[in-house]
């Protein structure tokens, strides 16, 4: 038996678009002789469709077009992804469901059991939970069908729920000869391997292969990796589908056994396709076709600036350097230099003469009082007026260069560095971009080596450096950063386990709050680890609490 799982990127909302993939994806597994067709969770609508599941006609135009693949599928089991009313109506009005078809008919659906609330998801916002498991007999195989979710418990892996079901473990009382996932499982740093594991676990359960057909492609802040996978009953992992990209993966039941090495994947090389994709399909999704990145000579926007021209070209880069009275000679010629190497146009807009209005102008308050952040902000925000101005004028999108790192600390500037479309590293830690800018260089030279080897500053005064402005450098700020903000590990906890000094973590935490508010204003990052500010992290703004 041979199942064609089409790993393919839909754009949340546009039905006829996703219909004309999956479609076009049919005539591609008859070509190839399949049996069976598998598409992703939600794949008509695309995931996650948020709010727009609110409005009736959206559900209305799903099932016209679920009508469409349906007729397309003579001498086909098709299992496609979408959301129906629910006939009950009991609490809510809507499942989570996969549709299953097989020639020209529609057999029935099996609606989502678990429904993750926490994170970037809020199913259980919109979704009545699924109720019993089912198998759909199809040429002498019983098929198993469950919706990303519900595989997840079985193996631990909704760390932040625990459900009162495991549909693995009631699947098993049917007994399936073939379990099938659909899934939308958005990307973070080395979330191939947990997903694995996830997955394997459900393999070995159940006694039979299983095969996952992952969503791809960039949803605002989510990046869905594709790897969509093939498990045999042992739970090794038998086939893999490529990362970041459409595939049409095609494997058979019978192939109980690797035919071909897996190949290891650096996850540096991940994080960089996942947050060029997230470029990419923020851009096109939206008809964007240019951007604009402010270049100063520093590893943010150098990096920033490779990213750019990998997911939306050369020649569709603007770079502008915006230097001050504090801008180092060396920074200057390290921005000419990376433009050179990028091929990037750049635009020199030196600013201190804008710079000195502004001191003139608002000199009568601010001579009264001490020189502070003030003066030095104001040279970010003259550049974010620039970057701005010429982005109406020219029609190029600001990408926004700060990192995660410094947004947890408040050490940026609002309506300053902060302005943009887009806040490409925004999830991305200051030790991250430096290995990043270093896999970048693994080969050539792209970002000069000065710019990776000079300490980080923001040059808003003379002879500034981050380490200066801050409580502690950026391994210690990370350090805090991934346990507090991702594991929400007590400050005790870090500090007994990192050996950290008390008033470096009370100061760190206490920063990470206060930027609550800036973050609030923050242009949507690209989601790339377990924890982001721009997706997912609900905190208050004004709130008393310390943990201690």
């Amino acid at each position: 038996m041979k199942i064609f799982a089409a790993q393919l990127n839909y754009f949340v909302g546009d039905m006829d678009g996703n219909t004309r993939k999956i479609l076009e994806a049919i005539e591609r597994a008859r070509k190839e002789k399949a049996d069976i067709v598998l598409f992703s969770e939600m794949a008509i609508c695309g995931y996650p469709p948020e709010d727009l599941l609110l409005f009736p006609q959206f559900i209305q135009e799903m099932e016209k077009y679920l009508e469409r693949i349906v007729a397309a599928s003579q001498g086909l089991f098709i299992v496609v992804g979408l959301v129906r009313l629910n006939p009950t109506k009991r609490e809510k009005d809507l499942f989570n469901t996969a549709a299953v078809i097989a020639d020209g008919k529609l057999l029935g659906f099996k609606d989502k059991t678990l429904l993750p609330t926490y994170d970037v998801f809020s199913e259980r916002r919109y979704f009545e939970p699924g109720g019993e498991q089912k198998v759909f007999p199809y040429k002498g195989k019983n098929i198993g069908i469950l919706i990303c979710e519900d595989v997840w418990e079985h193996a631990g892996g909704s760390e932040y729920t625990k459900y009162l079901r495991d549909p693995v473990e009631e699947m098993k009382r049917l007994s399936p000869d073939l379990m099938v996932n659909l899934s939308a499982s958005p990307y973070y740093y080395q979330k191939k391997e947990v997903r694995k594991n996830i997955y394997s676990q459900a393999a070995k359960s159940l006694h039979c292969p299983v095969i996952l057909c992952n969503q791809v492609g960039g949803n605002d802040q989510l990046v869905f990796d594709g790897y969509s996978m093939y498990f045999d009953p042992d739970g090794e992992l038998v086939r893999l589908a490529k990362g970041f990209v459409e595939d049409d993966f095609i494997v058979c039941l019978e192939e109980l056994s690797s035919s071909a090495p897996m190949v290891y994947v650096d996850p540096l090389e991940d994080l960089y396709k996942a947050l060029v994709l997230g470029v990419s399909d923020y851009f096109k999704k939206q008809g964007f076709s240019k951007c604009l990145v402010g270049l100063s000579g520093g590893v943010d926007s150098a990096l920033t600036a490779c990213i750019a021209v990998e997911a939306l070209g050369a020649k569709n880069v603007l770079a502008v350097n915006m230097p001050s009275r504090f801008s180092s000679l060396q920074g200057m010629e390290d921005a000419k230099q990376m433009a050179n190497n990028l091929h990037i146009e750049m635009i020199d807009m030196p600013i201190d003469h804008v710079y000195q209005v502004f001191l003139d102008f608002l000199s009568p308050v601010f001579s009264t009082q001490p020189i502070n952040h003030a003066e030095e902000n104001l040279q970010a925000r003259i550049r974010g007026i620039i970057l701005m101005g010429l982005s109406n004028k020219l029609g190029a999108i600001v990408l926004s260069t700060g990192n995660k790192s410094e947004m947890a600390m408040g050490y940026t500037t609002l309506y300053g560095d902060m302005c943009g479309g887009l806040a490409v590293l925004g999830d991305v830690s200051k030790t991250l971009v430096y290995e990043l800018a270093n896999w970048i260089n693994r080969k050539e030279k792209i970002i000069p080596h000065s710019i990776i080897v000079k300490a980080p500053s923001a040059e808003l005064k003379e002879n500034q450096k981050d380490q200066d402005d801050l409580p502690a450098g950026y391994d210690v700020i990370d350090t805090v950063l991934q346990e507090y903000v991702e594991k929400h590990l007590s400050r005790k906890a870090i500090e007994q386990k990192h050996h950290l000094a008390q008033n470096t973590t009370i100061d760190l935490i206490t920063m990470i709050h206060k930027a609550e508010y800036k973050r609030r204003q923050n242009p949507p990052a690209i989601n790339v680890s377990k924890k982001s500010f721009s997706k997912g992290r609900s905190f208050p703004i004004v709130h008393g609490w310390k943990n201690s």
